[in-house]
């Protein structure tokens, strides 16, 4: 009796000890096994006044009962503080790996305060350690580990660790392809955040500029792949310092040359079927493509022997020659495209043009015997081309500004054969005094007037035009000499001298200023 009370006492004075212990400042196990696997913390981010739970990646071993969870880190003791004191495994939960969830009674800035330091920075180490309840050695541990970025936030991953990048690269069409055939090739980038560029290569080679990469992926399409094989690759740079770079698997590639283009050539002679001896005889040869680089040679083809006149190199898909040599008889013509590539371009030969040279029938010369007998002109001029107006003054009624004047002489000389008769007429343009305002030309009217005339010359003046009644600049009507008006109608050969008394309206509303106007004189 006595063995089993004291046993029942002994345990019961365990599970106090345990449980006052659990949030301890007490040393971790001192005998520690060989990592078993790892631990995960949850929150993946936290604070430090979050629960946090543990998850072991397996099951404790089989002879295991009970686990101690310690930490360590910057301000804890370097042998570790227990955070969960010696327990019996069955009292945790199991993750679908089999593995144990503990979650912790307390936060890290309680841990924090048990241990007696304020600021969290830095990684701090869980260790779940497998054991049985009364022996001490470890039967094996699970670490976890968080990261503080400041005295309050935490990560369950390494800042200053790097992601590994994934690059693979796919190419179509599917090798092999023809040379100048668009390849594109295709690069998928994992994880799918890492942002950055992609360098295609081909043998070794920059393809291209830098892919920014899209949603994963880049991409670009080229036709400059030569002829023969390519090993192509894709170099994955990210753009910031989270991932690694990686490049994908070699490609190959196999690019064959393409056909060479057909070409056709045609001949054209001139002058056409025939030509005297010792005349010039033309041929043009016309290739096509225009963009098949080479040569032509111009054959000629008598009496079954065939020579070549002249070859000449193609231009824009043409080719001529000229000779002046050919014997009297019947020739044959032929033109022949000779390639620059003829990778590239496959010759060409033309059709036979037939052709006949006779006999020389001499050369000839020729004069023109010109006289000219001379048309005339009909001329207008002024000898002053400024006219001045008086300055406008209010009429009687207070509703108009006025002035009067003269244009200058008009001079108008016809010397044309045939006395074909003239006609003059005026036509004003708008006043205005080189800034915002301006005077309807409608305003200006003129009385026209003949000063004289030559003796064989008949000369009637244009008949008068009254000026607007002062209308508004942005009127467009056709009033006064705003439209095309008659100065004077004449025949007859001579100087006639013409004149035209002027008359102009100005809105009461003008600003002050010095006004120009053109007045434009037609002689027909």
């Amino acid at each position: 009796m006595l063995k089993k009370t004291l046993s029942r006492a002994l345990a019961g004075g365990l599970a106090s000890l345990v449980a006052v212990l659990a949030g301890g400042l007490i040393a971790a196990p001192s005998a520690m096994a060989a990592g078993i696997g790892t631990a995960e913390v949850t929150p993946a981010t936290g604070s430090d006044t979050s629960s946090m739970t543990l998850t072991t990646s397996g099951a404790c071993p089989s002879n295991a009962t009970n686990i101690i969870v310690s930490v360590t880190g910057s301000g804890f003791p370097a042998g570790g503080q227990n955070v969960v004191g010696n327990s019996p495994i069955s009292t945790y939960g199991t993750a679908a790996n089999g593995g144990l969830i503990i979650p912790l009674s307390q936060t890290m800035r309680d841990y924090a305060n048990t241990a007696g330091f304020t600021t969290l920075t830095g990684q701090y180490t869980f260790t779940v350690t497998c054991r049985t309840a009364f022996n001490g050695t470890s039967l094996g541990d699970f670490p976890a580990s968080i990261w503080f970025t400041s005295n309050t936030a935490y990560q369950n991953t390494d800042p200053a660790a790097k992601t590994d990048t994934t690059t693979s690269l796919a190419v179509s069409p599917a090798s092999p392809a023809t040379a100048g055939t668009p390849v594109t090739l295709t690069a998928t980038v994992g994880p799918a955040g890492a942002a950055g560029q992609v360098q295609f290569k081909d043998n070794g080679t920059a393809l291209g500029n830098p892919v920014t990469v899209s949603g994963g992926q880049a991409q670009l399409t080229t036709s400059s792949l030569g002829a023969g094989s390519h090993s192509l690759t894709a170099v994955f740079t990210p753009s910031g310092t989270a991932y690694n770079g990686s490049t994908s698997s070699a490609v190959a590639y196999t690019v064959q040359a393409a056909p060479a283009t057909a070409t056709t050539t045609a001949l054209a002679v001139s002058p056409a079927g025939t030509a005297d001896k010792f005349s010039p005889v033309s041929m043009t040869a016309s290739v096509a493509p225009a963009s098949a680089a080479g040569s032509v040679k111009f054959q000629d083809t008598v009496g079954g022997t065939t020579t070549t006149l002249g070859t000449v190199p193609v231009a824009a898909g043409q080719a001529s020659f000229t000779t002046s040599s050919l014997p009297e008889g019947n020739h044959s013509f032929t033109a022949v495209f000779v390639p620059t590539d003829s990778s590239a371009y496959t010759g060409s030969t033309s059709g036979a043009v037939p052709y006949v040279i006779g006999a020389f029938k001499g050369v000839t010369a020729s004069e023109d015997i010109t006289t000219t007998v001379q048309s005339g002109a009909l001329v207008i001029s002024v000898d002053n081309p400024h006219v001045t107006l008086p300055s406008p003054q209010l009429n009687a009624d207070a509703s108009l500004l006025t002035t009067t004047g003269a244009i200058n002489p008009v001079t108008v000389t016809d010397t044309r054969a045939g006395n074909p008769g003239w006609s003059v007429s005026g036509q004003v343009t708008d006043f205005s005094d080189g800034g915002s305002h301006q005077i309807n030309g409608q305003n200006l009217g003129w009385t026209p007037k003949v000063i004289d005339k030559g003796a064989s010359q008949t000369v009637t003046a244009g008949a008068s035009v009254a000026a607007a009644n002062g209308v508004a600049p942005a009127d467009a009507g056709a009033a006064g000499l705003k439209a095309s008006r008659s100065l004077a109608n004449g025949t007859g050969l001579g100087t006639a001298h013409l004149g035209a008394d002027l008359a102009l309206n100005a809105p009461t509303s003008t600003v002050a200023g010095t006004y120009t106007a053109t007045l434009t004189l037609t002689a027909i």
